[in-house]
């Protein structure tokens, strides 16, 4: 069939919003039990219910918890380490009253914790003394932010809690040794964030199950620890950012008189990350497959690979696989086998487990069977661009593809710039079929992982701080014109869009830049002083460090805020934001709206009910993607091959729209 000519844009797509959020989920909390697997689904077609599922080494899933139950912890609130699972018997947090449960595979679940204002996550059991060791989050001061502390819960009588360790603002991974002699845990205070810097305690384990002795083995301000692990042998190792890069290292000097640090050995220093921002709780990118064999993943500029470290030479072999994408939701090792969550840019995020004894690789669970024709798929291209200050950045680029449409002669591509959230975080090339219902319409796509991402090195994700709201916009803005340069974008139909922190470089974008043409803020932030002063605990002082002090710094708060500059914006804006949101509080966009309304530029504002930060629910997903596409169709002057439902654009005459 010969292709039709249309303008970019306009093109129709198979890739709609019910084929994206059809029979979709995601993947976290992978746990292994012996020769089970067990991890969480987030089911969007079911309201966003976490599951818990189960599969036996004959190839059968069951579903482990079913209705009410909601498998999803809010400690830091973005959770993570809901599931824990021993000797056939699961632990979880149940959302809607985030109490600790108890479940046999087959059975009913049965609370552990008592109905009160607390959280729990990132479990370890300890068998001899019938205990969890697990983060609590005390939330039931009404005066006080939370308290977070390490707690044993009791499995055997009636889930009674002890506390263990406190003192600090933030803990994660309390991990007990095989001899159940030692418990180790990670530290920080306020204003760090766990990848600014971290300590790595180690203390005795009473035979009483209480604490003794306690030791500093790393970390501190400025060094980032990462998951502390045992060894099948009992030595202590984990991953530090002290040699530029997230490394793994092994402290030697348990239970020695010797200085922590000169016990302190990296075990195969190279220029990747083993690391990763801790966001969530639980998740890890290493495991013994024995005392002397580690298997592991690691990120190199952008790309992930996964290898086979050897403890007692130290040289690491890489394991060749398709994936570009590894460990980020999690990989666990043991009994022979490896399961980790992968993805190409040929495949979605899938549940993949690896032999070790035969070196076999098996898909356990996809994230979506949806089949797309490679025809409508577009394969990302990395790029470097240069930046402000002699700095390259970096970014995945895809251009339009669809195999039934052709662009007019001459025509360049409209782009879209997407900022990824964090702003500490990275986005990957593994493949996205939200990213692909651009492309298979005509837009051009520029994914960029601006200075402070991660994948890059300490230097590179340490480029934000002091300069949020800086660097990242110039980096999107010049990533967008290196396209417009090299002749693969029109310069006149650039598009930022972004979520959360994502959400605020576009709004810094479309205020401080004269760049881009329209933009899309899915509860995106608009007033920072407004987010220094309202929201949780964990993020409560990480503006310290991408901005300043506040209230010392407040110029710089008020400066860099698009709220208060909405005179320089000259361009339309479409805002989504879910009504429950502790995050990133809806006020924020209801004031950016008010601003822009009062201005008179075009603006659409999408609320959702029952929504928090980011959106779960199938319903609402198709709704934000197609509002999106309606609000650009209007305000850049495309035909839309296929009705939308609406979305209502306020103050739309006042922008020329193309014939």
């Amino acid at each position: 069939m010969p292709l039709q000519t249309a303008p970019y844009g306009s093109w129709k797509s198979p890739i709609t919003s019910e084929l994206i959020v059809s029979e979709a989920i995601s993947i976290t909390c992978l746990a292994l039990d012996g020769d089970d697997v067990y991890w969480v689904e987030m089911r969007p077609s079911e309201g966003a219910r976490n599951v818990v599922v189960r599969r036996t080494p004959d190839g059968k899933t069951q579903e482990v918890t079913g209705t009410p139950y909601n498998v999803r912890s809010r400690v830091h609130e973005y959770g993570g380490g809901a599931l824990t699972v021993a000797d056939g018997v699961v632990y979880f947090s149940n959302f809607d009253d985030q109490r600790l449960y108890r479940q046999e595979v087959g059975g009913e679940a049965s609370p552990l914790t008592p109905e009160i204002d607390m959280r729990y996550s990132d479990g370890d059991i300890d068998r001899r003394r019938g205990v969890m060791v697990c983060v609590r989050e005390d939330h039931t001061s009404a005066w006080q932010e939370p308290v977070n502390t390490l707690v044993a819960i009791d499995l055997r009588r009636g889930g009674g809690s002890r506390v263990l360790v406190s003192g600090n603002n933030f803990y994660t991974s309390p991990r007990i040794s095989p001899d159940g002699t030692k418990l180790t845990w990670l530290a920080w205070n306020h204003p760090n964030m766990p990848w600014d810097g971290t300590e790595l305690w180690v203390a005795e384990l009473l035979p009483d199950g209480g604490v003794g002795e306690r030791q500093l083995v790393a970390g501190g301000r400025e060094e980032s620890i990462f998951q502390p692990e045992w060894s099948p042998g009992g030595t202590l190792y984990f991953v530090s950012d002290r040699t530029a890069f997230w490394n793994i290292f092994r402290y030697t000097g348990v239970g020695q008189a010797s200085e922590a640090e000169a016990a302190v050995e990296p075990m195969c220093p190279m220029e990747a990350e083993f690391g990763l921002p801790q966001w969530g709780l639980g998740v890890g990118t290493y495991g013994f497959a024995s005392e002397e064999r580690i298997i592991c993943a690691y990120n190199q500029q952008g790309t992930w690979h996964i290898a086979d470290l050897d403890t007692q030479t130290k040289t690491l072999q890489r394991v060749p696989t398709p994936f570009t994408d590894i460990g980020r939701m999690g990989l666990k090792v043991g009994s022979g086998k490896v399961v980790f969550t992968a993805g190409s840019p040929t495949m979605r995020i899938a549940l993949m487990l690896h032999d070790l004894n035969v070196g076999s690789t098996e898909a356990l669970r996809a994230t979506s069977e949806s089949a797309v024709d490679d025809g409508y798929i577009s394969q990302p291209q990395v790029i470097e661009f240069p930046t402000e200050n002699g700095v390259t950045a970096h970014a995945f680029h895809y251009l339009p593809a669809n195999q039934d449409f052709q662009a007019p002669e001459g025509e360049r591509p409209p782009l879209i710039v997407i900022s990824h959230g964090g702003p500490t975080g990275a986005t990957t090339s593994t493949l996205s079929l939200m990213t692909q219902y651009w492309t298979s319409r005509g837009f051009a796509v520029l994914d960029v992982n601006y200075g402070g991402s991660t994948g890059y090195g300490t230097a590179y994700r340490r480029r934000l701080n002091g300069n949020w709201g800086v660097v990242d916009v110039d980096d999107c803005v010049n990533g967008a014109r290196y396209l417009v340069e090299q002749g693969l974008a029109d310069g006149e139909r650039l598009v930022i869009r972004g979520s959360s922190a994502g959400g605020y470089t576009t709004l810094a974008a479309l205020t401080f830049r004269d760049a881009f043409k329209a933009g899309a803020s899915l509860y995106g932030i608009c007033d920072l002083t407004a987010l220094a002063e309202d929201t949780h605990k964990f993020e409560s002082r990480y503006l310290d460090t991408m901005i300043g002090p506040y209230p010392e710094r407040e110029d710089l708060y008020e400066q860099r805020s698009p709220i208060n500059y909405t005179d320089q914006l000259s361009c339309a804006l479409i805002l989504f934001q879910g009504l429950d949101d502790q995050i990133v509080p809806p006020k924020q966009a209801e004031a950016m709206l008010a601003a822009v309304r009062e201005k008179g530029l075009p603006v659409a504002y999408v609320p959702f009910e029952g929504e928090q930060h980011g959106f779960r629910k199938a319903e609402n997903i198709r709704r934000a993607l197609d509002s999106e596409l309606y609000f650009y169709s209007r305000v850049l002057g495309f035909e839309l091959p296929n009705d939308l439902e609406p979305v209502e654009i306020e103050n739309l005459p006042s922008v020329g729209r193309r014939a």
